[in-house]
């Protein structure tokens, strides 16, 4: 069964983290609707819903995929880059603790689940201003007794590897290629954001489906004309925190 883990949007929403984009004034009150609606759309795909409630100590909080990285064998517990988010993993922990073993990145180390694209064995993992190379090197060490293979790829313009490129479905990946090195997906067939919509790649597979952002329209041609199913969805004041629709729920099978 697919489970999505989500959190609840919380009072604090407003005071997130920014690193890429201006601070504008968030409606809190639509931001839970739209959030609201991002489960029910899970839900729709197929997945078993896990919603936490929201944690005003943490406004970054509903964006549970940074926390942990969750794979067949083992969840690996992340170090946040941003301090302020640090605290968010006990409660992911605690959630994943009867589904997975549990393993943990140390400091120095800093990894977010943002920056991990995990396509069959290996796992592709942005070298960005939230993760470290410490991160990166460790993630390969607690995985390599699973068979996993972790190769590194260079971010630059964007908070995540998966603001620049994620995986679209068999050996696809929709990629911004001014924001990622994309010679790190070479075996793959690229297909190209729209240039006016250099947001677009963040992208959630769910079966054959591939969610994203309803303002996207141009890259929604671009991918429906490669055949591919696409869900589109408002979550446009989610984005006003840097939000994508991966980033907001840890899908994993259990």
């Amino acid at each position: 069964m697919l489970r999505a883990l989500t959190r609840q949007v919380g009072a604090t929403f407003a005071a997130c983290e920014l690193t890429f984009l201006d601070r504008q004034p968030i409606d809190v009150a639509k931001a839970i609707e739209q959030h609201r609606a991002y489960e029910a759309c899970l839900a729709e795909l197929g997945a078993d819903v896990i919603s936490l409630p929201a944690d005003p100590q943490f406004p970054d909080g509903i964006f549970v995929e940074d926390p942990a990285i969750v794979l067949d064998e083992v969840a690996i517990v992340t170090r946040p880059g941003a301090e302020s988010r640090r605290g968010e993993t006990e409660s992911i922990a605690q959630v994943l603790t009867p589904f997975r073993e549990l393993r943990c990145i140390r400091e120095p180390a800093t990894l977010e689940g943002g920056d991990v694209v995990h396509i069959g064995k290996t796992l592709y993992v942005g070298l960005s201003q939230r993760t470290n190379r410490e991160g990166i090197s460790q993630l390969a060490e607690l995985l390599h007794p699973f068979g996993y293979r972790v190769v590194p790829v260079d971010v630059n313009g964007c908070l995540h590897l998966k603001s620049g490129a994620c995986w679209a479905g068999g050996d696809m990946i929709l990629a911004n290629r001014q924001w990622i090195d994309a010679s790190a997906f070479r075996d793959f067939s690229i297909i190209d954001i729209a240039p006016d919509e250099p947001s677009a790649a963040d992208v959630l597979p769910i079966g054959n489906t591939l969610l994203m952002p309803s303002n996207f329209v141009h890259t929604s041609e671009i991918l429906a004309a490669a055949g591919i199913d696409v869900r589109p969805i408002d979550v446009s004041e989610l984005q006003k925190a840097e939000a994508g629709v991966t980033c907001m729920s840890l899908l994993f099978e259990a």
